[in-house]
């Protein structure tokens, strides 16, 4: 079975395991996490981007916030006041706008890491860089399309591999886009509730896209699409 879910947004490791036990997930499934593990609440998700490095069966699509602590990686080579008094305006342009995201709980979670295992940090940073953007997939005799935010500037023209990573990142669909008629896009980054008030905490779905994003760091309880069958889940 094929699982997606998106926008955990710092969500503690535990309840992540709970889902995932509440649809018996095994090695013989596949999880793809739709971007923006990080950030806003709790670790900011850094106890998950460790056990992502573990996981042979799940991966991670780079969200616009991991992008955006990718876009400060420069503070890993040594996060300290004096090394923050010696950036440059560009980087301390990228640092604000990072920390005015939610990002702030991240970066002190990382330093509290790197202090003690310095090449975890590493390994993390490194598997953020190879993240993809999108992936292709099949489940159910339909084939869908993951990516974090959607498709903006969308053409049924364009394959997927034409879009930029800011179209592919940062993408805010309207209610009535529609995308490909022959492939089902599947995406978060868009919190439900900003559709409609009767979609707060739940999937939303139209004939051309899925939005996963349930809102969790609004007090939301995260959910799991199951592909196969398009079954939703919830904790």
């Amino acid at each position: 079975m094929i699982y997606v879910t998106s926008d955990l947004h710092g969500l503690s490791l535990s309840k992540l395991k709970e889902l995932l036990q509440k649809v018996n997930f095994s090695d013989n499934d596949w999880l793809y996490i739709l971007g923006d593990v990080i950030d806003r609440q709790n670790d900011g998700g850094v106890e998950i981007l460790k056990w992502l490095l573990e996981q042979s069966n799940v991966q991670l699509i780079l969200g616009n916030h991991e992008a955006m602590l990718l876009s400060c990686d420069f503070v890993f080579n040594e996060i300290t006041e004096e090394s923050v008094k010696n950036f440059g305006k560009e980087q301390m342009e990228l640092l604000n706008n990072y920390m005015l995201n939610g990002g702030d709980v991240t970066l002190k979670a990382l330093k509290k890491l790197k202090d003690k295992s310095p090449d975890t940090v590493e390994y993390i940073i490194e598997y953020l860089k190879e993240a993809p953007l999108y992936e292709t997939v099949t489940a159910g005799e339909k084939d869908f399309l993951l990516c974090h935010s959607g498709l903006d500037n969308f053409s049924p023209e364009k394959a997927p591999e034409d879009y930029t990573a800011e179209e592919l990142l940062w993408a805010w669909p309207e209610i009535d886009d529609r995308y490909y008629d022959d492939i089902i896009t599947v995406f978060g980054h868009t919190p439900t509730m900003s559709y409609d008030h009767k979609s707060k905490g739940k999937i939303l779905k139209t004939d051309t896209w899925i939005d996963v994003d349930v809102g969790v760091p609004y007090g939301n309880n995260p959910c799991l699409l199951r592909l196969d069958d398009l079954k939703e889940f919830y904790s």
